[in-house]
């Protein structure tokens, strides 16, 4: 009696099952890869400017400039340190020993009792743009907020001819982790779902298992199901794993629905499977394979998915080469169930690019892989 389709898959997915246990690689990603990215970026790697060392230089010390100068030793943005002269400042602007330098000069309190704009020098390191700008921010808010104070100090109010009241949607706090986090989760479903199925797969090419496989009964549909369901699987866990490390040790809020969650992961890893299937239909070399997931998956779902780099800032030619990238539209999905919450007009069209993604990689499988050998 020639055993049935079920019977068939269950076999193969079996026979999978156990390779995955009997090869500590197949865990080592699913589960292992997960945690070291996710403390690697999550604790190593801020868009946060923090303990920002400025130079603080006051030639006359007085109620003002010292007042002033508090707002930096309780800021927590910037660690103040205190330096005699300007030159002595300068020189250590030059050696990288500070950061920034806030020049008070003699006549500071008197200007200012006199109502007009006391002297103060601000240099920054402008060789990181964007830290320099991030501190030009913090400055400026100390100053605005020490001439807050002693109008009111003064009994009168400051007058400025634009009143500010910031309004911070979906990510009040300002954390770079809370932005960082849901792209790590892209980056790591990309690693799971192309590198295990590429490498796997190359191996049994190596190995002549895919040979055996494929003089037996079973069809190509059966293969390539039975092979998916086990990874399918492995891939899943490894995203819970990486969302409870999100929420307990990063803190991150998901703010969306937590089936939609799934069922978009769902979606981006079957396409990530299919972009290893493929590269292992190409190329059926552990070693080429391997290389060639990391550079078509994981440097592009790193570099032009909006992870870390704004896709709107790129130029127009590498914005267009942005959609061609599957983690793309996984980032912006993810950001927004994490920070604001089931936006439909942002999940459907995503989720439908996911689809066509999917379908366009699984599709190419299915036409490679006959059931013969060449």
């Amino acid at each position: 009696m020639k055993p049935g389709p079920l019977l068939r898959l269950k076999g193969i997915v079996r026979k999978e099952w156990l390779q995955v246990v009997r090869d500590p690689s197949s865990i080592a990603i699913a589960f292992f890869l997960p945690l070291l990215l996710l403390f690697i970026f999550g604790y190593g790697v801020s868009l946060d400017a923090t303990n920002i060392r400025m130079g603080l230089v006051i030639e006359q010390p007085d109620s003002a400039s010292l007042s002033f100068a508090g707002g930096f030793e309780h800021s927590p943005y910037f660690a103040p340190v205190h330096l005699p002269s300007i030159q002595e400042a300068e020189s250590a602007l030059r050696a990288s020993t500070v950061d920034g330098i806030i020049w008070l000069r003699q006549n500071f309190a008197a200007d200012y009792l006199s109502k007009q704009s006391p002297p103060i020098g601000v240099l920054i390191n402008g060789v990181d743009a964007n830290t320099a700008r991030l501190i030009d921010g913090y400055v400026q808010g100390i100053w605005f907020g020490w001439l807050e104070q002693q109008a009111e100090k003064a009994g009168r109010t400051l007058r400025s001819p634009v009143q500010l009241e910031q309004r911070i949607w979906f990510n009040p706090q300002v954390r770079s982790t809370d932005f960082l986090v849901p792209g790590i989760l892209a980056v790591i479903m990309t690693l799971i779902g192309a590198l295990l199925t590429a490498l796997v797969i190359a191996r049994e090419w190596e190995r002549g298992t895919m040979e055996s496989l494929l003089v037996t009964r079973i069809s190509v549909n059966e293969i390539l199901l039975g092979k998916l369901i086990p990874y399918f699987v492995l891939g899943m866990g490894g995203l819970v794993l990486s969302l409870i490390m999100a929420e307990t040790l990063f803190h991150v809020p998901v703010r969306g629905s937590l089936w939609l969650l799934f069922a978009v992961s769902a979606l981006f890893l079957w396409v990530a499977l299919g972009m290893g299937f493929f590269i292992s239909t190409v190329f059926k070399s552990q070693f080429v394979a391997a290389l060639v997931a990391m550079v078509s998956t994981f440097l592009p779902a790193f570099i032009l998915s909006g992870f870390i780099f704004d896709i709107q800032s790129m130029p127009a030619v590498i914005q267009g080469v942005t959609h061609l990238i599957a983690a793309r539209y996984y980032v912006a999905i993810l950001q927004t169930l994490f920070l604001v919450g089931d936006v439909w007009s942002v999940i459907l069209p995503n989720a439908a690019a996911l689809a066509a993604m999917g379908l366009f990689f699984h599709g190419l499988v299915h036409r490679r892989t006959r059931k013969r050998l060449e």
